[in-house]
C-alpha cells in the first residue's frame, strides 16, 4: 500500500503537466486572437462583409488572415473552432484539484487554525463556490450592465475582492489562492461553454439557413472575450503561487490576491493598446511596478500566532507508529533550518511552502511528502545541504511504511 502514494504522486504529475499543455495552448491562441484582431487592418478592395485584414509571416511563410464580422458570403467547407483548449484546461485542471487538494485535504484545504472545518464540509463548499461564482457573474452579464462595460469590470473585480477574503478565511492559504484562480478559470471556460460557443454557432446557423444573423450575438460574445482575456494572467499567478509562501501564507494573501488582478489590468492593457494602436501606454508600467512593490511591502507584514490544535486521528497514527521519535529529531535536525517559523538558512525569508516541522503534529501531518521527498528520492534537502544519510533516509522509509501497514 505504501507505493500507492508513489502512483499516485505520478498521477498528480501527469495531469498538471496535461493542464500545463492545455493551458499553454489555450492562453496562447487566446492572446494570438486579441492581438490578430486589435491589429487588423481596413484597406481598399476588401470582400464584401469583410472587416480588416492582416498579413503576417511565420516559419517561412507569408498568411493573409480577413475577418469578416458576420460571416462571408459563403461558409467554408471547412471550419476550425477553438474550444477544447479551454474546456480540457479546465478539466485537467478540476482534475488537479480532485487529486492535490480534495484527496489531500487534511493538508492542503483545510487549516484548522483558519476554520475547523470537516473535509466533506470544506470540499462542499469549494464545489459550491465555483458553480455559485459562475452564476453570480453570468446575471451581472446579462443584466443592463452590459452596456456599461467599465462598471462591469469594477462589480466583477469587487466580486473577486470578496471571494479572495472569503477564501483565505476558510481554507488554508495555499488552497485559499488556488480556489481564487479556480474560481476565475471557471468563469472563463464557462464563458467559452455556455455564451460564446453557443452564440457562433446560432450565427453559423443562421447563415447556413440563409438567415441574416442577430449581432447582438457578436456584441455579447466580444463582451465575454474581454474579460476572459483580462483575467488570463491574474489565473496563471494564482496557480503558480502554491510554490510561493510569501504570496500565500502571508496575513494580507487576500488583499496580494487582489492587487494581482489590477496589475492583470495594467499589463493587458499595454499590450493590447499597442497591438491597437503600435504604442503602448507607458503608464502602465509604472502602476504595474508600484502594485508589484505594495504586494511585496505587504508580504512582510507579521503573521500572528497560530493557536495549538490537538492531532487529527491521521496525524495521531504517523506520531504514534513505531520510529517516529528517531524520524522526528533526523527531520527537526536536517530540515529545521529553513521549515522553522523564523528560517535562519541565508535567503530563506518564509519556510518553503509554508510547510514548518517545529511540532510532532506538523511532522505527523507532512508524512507522505516527507516519504517522498526525503525517503523515496533526494529531493529534500535540496542539494543534501544538511548532508542527510542514506540511514536517515532509510528511517523515514521505515516508518511511513510501519505508519500505513506495509512494514515488511
Amino acid at each position: 500500500m505504501y507505493e500507492f502514494a508513489v502512483i499516485w504522486d505520478w498521477l498528480a504529475f501527469g495531469v498538471r503537466w496535461l493542464h500545463v499543455i492545455t493551458g499553454i495552448a489555450w492562453i496562447g491562441s487566446s492572446f494570438y486572437f486579441v492581438a490578430l484582431d486589435l491589429g487588423l487592418k481596413k484597406v481598399p478592395d476588401l470582400p464584401p462583409g469583410a472587416y480588416g485584414e492582416e498579413w503576417q509571416v511565420h516559419g517561412g511563410g507569408f498568411y493573409h488572415i480577413q475577418k469578416y464580422l458576420v460571416a462571408p458570403e459563403r461558409m467554408p467547407d471547412h471550419l476550425v473552432w477553438f474550444k477544447w483548449e479551454s474546456y480540457v484546461t479546465w478539466l485537467s485542471g478540476f482534475a488537479m484539484l480532485c487529486i492535490v487538494y480534495y484527496a489531500g485535504a487534511n493538508i492542503f484545504l483545510v487549516d484548522r487554525g483558519v476554520a475547523d472545518l470537516p473535509v466533506w464540509g470544506a470540499i462542499v463548499i469549494s464545489l459550491l463556490s465555483l458553480s455559485v461564482g459562475w452564476l453570480a457573474y453570468d446575471n451581472l452579464c446579462k443584466s443592463r450592465l452590459a452596456s456599461r462595460p467599465t462598471l462591469l469590470m469594477v462589480l466583477l473585480f469587487c466580486i473577486l475582492v470578496v471571494m479572495a477574503y472569503g477564501y483565505t478565511h476558510i481554507f488554508s492559504g495555499r488552497a485559499a489562492l488556488l480556489h481564487l484562480g479556480a474560481f476565475t478559470a471557471t468563469i472563463m471556460t464557462a464563458n467559452v461553454f455556455f455564451v460564446i460557443m453557443p452564440n457562433q454557432r446560432i450565427v453559423v446557423a443562421d447563415l447556413k439557413a440563409g438567415r441574416t444573423p442577430d449581432p447582438k450575438y457578436g456584441r455579447i460574445a466580444k463582451l465575454r472575450s474581454t474579460h476572459n482575456n483580462y483575467l488570463t494572467l491574474p489565473v496563471l499567478f494564482l496557480m503558480l503561487s502554491n510554490h510561493y509562501p510569501l504570496a500565500f501564507a502571508t496575513e494580507w494573501n487576500w488583499l496580494i490576491a487582489s492587487l494581482v488582478f489590477l496589475m492583470g489590468v495594467t499589463i493587458r492593457h499595454y499590450f493590447n493598446t499597442m497591438h491597437a494602436t503600435g504604442k503602448g501606454p507607458n503608464w502602465t508600467w509604472a502602476a504595474t511596478a508600484i502594485i508589484f512593490i505594495v504586494i511585496m511591502w505587504l508580504s512582510s507584514s507579521p503573521m500572528s500566532q497560530r493557536p495549538e490544535l490537538a492531532m487529527s486521528p491521521m496525524d495521531q497514527k504517523f506520531a504514534e507508529a513505531p520510529g517516529f521519535a528517531q524520524v522526528a529529531d533526523v527531520i527537526r535536525g536536517r530540515c529545521g533550518m529553513c521549515h522553522t517559523s523564523e528560517p535562519f538558512w541565508p535567503g530563506i525569508h518564509r519556510a518553503p511552502k509554508d510547510v514548518v516541522f517545529e511540532t510532532d503534529q506538523e511532522i505527523a501531518v507532512h508524512a507522505r511528502e516527507i516519504y517522498l521527498q526525503a525517503g523515496r528520492s533526494h529531493a529534500m534537502p535540496p542539494g543534501n545541504v544538511s548532508e542527510i544519510e542514506p540511514s536517515e533516509r532509510k528511517q523515514i522509509v521505515d516508518w511511513y511504511r510501519a505508519a500505513i501497514g506495509g512494514d515488511a
